[in-house]
């Protein structure tokens, strides 16, 4: 597989995602709350980016956005050569079900299947997935393949559903506060499965945390408040996840 582009240097990569523009205005009766305010935000291929921000500054809206789980209220979202922002709802689930992996805060497997079959969900469905094997290998669980979600630790748990997002080969993943419901040691483990995606597979992996040590990690890193992107730094030498503590 090659080798990503350096995504220290942006002129140079591929622009996976073209943010443009983006408003989410939600209406609650005579209440208009602007959960993003003109967002223009790329994502380059192979990039590790953490989108940092308080609780309500716009992190869960955009990545949404992105993962054509919602529709912006003004903007354009161009990846893959379509405009998310005026795709259709069968074309938004063909989208979702092969461009894109998402990786939330909590599990979501299916208690009554093992690891390896929690992960067959996707491969089944998927163009040209990995086998669950193979996605359960990567996260470092390939001894823990009939196992049950009980069976596991939260963290474990947790590499499942990393697994089960990867398996379809996504150009992007989409992580919404992944260690959030775990301990710091554990939430490392995690990340350090999220790092070796991104380093080993190449996948374009967007993160969004409150936690601002988890940004170290981060070759760039999105500052979000009050639906605005205040500012966005680089991280020339991005540091190990295995070396991050909070």
């Amino acid at each position: 597989m090659p080798s990503p582009a350096d995504p220290a240097s942006p002129d140079s990569a591929e622009i996976v995602f073209h943010a443009e523009g983006l408003t989410k205005i939600y209406r609650m009766g005579e209440v208009e709350v602007r959960a993003l305010d003109g967002v223009d935000l790329d994502l380059y291929r192979g990039e590790l980016v953490v989108l940092l921000g308080p609780s309500g500054s716009g992190k869960s809206t955009l990545l949404n956005i992105l993962g054509g789980l919602d529709p912006p209220t003004t903007g354009t979202v161009i990846c893959g050569g379509r405009d998310l922002a005026v795709a259709g709802e069968a074309e938004l689930t063909e989208f979702r079900r092969h461009m894109v992996g998402f990786v939330f805060q909590f599990y979501n497997l299916i208690p009554s299947l093992t690891a390896r079959e929690n992960v067959a969900i996707v491969t089944e469905i998927a163009r040209n997935p990995l086998t669950p094997e193979e996605a359960l290998a990567l996260v470092g669980l390939g001894e823990r393949l009939d196992h049950f979600p009980a069976q596991l630790s939260g963290g474990e748990q947790q590499r499942v559903a990393i697994a089960r997002a990867i398996a379809k080969r996504p150009q992007v993943l989409l992580c919404d506060e992944p260690t959030g419901a775990l301990d710091s040691k554990t939430g490392v483990v995690v990340l350090e499965v999220l790092e070796r995606i991104n380093h080993e597979v190449g996948t374009t992996t967007a993160l969004i945390t409150h936690n601002a040590d988890i940004a170290r990690m981060a070759h760039r890193v999105i500052h979000l408040s009050d639906g605005r992107i205040g500012r966005i730094e680089i991280n020339e030498k991005p540091c190990p996840a295995k070396e991050l503590r909070w």
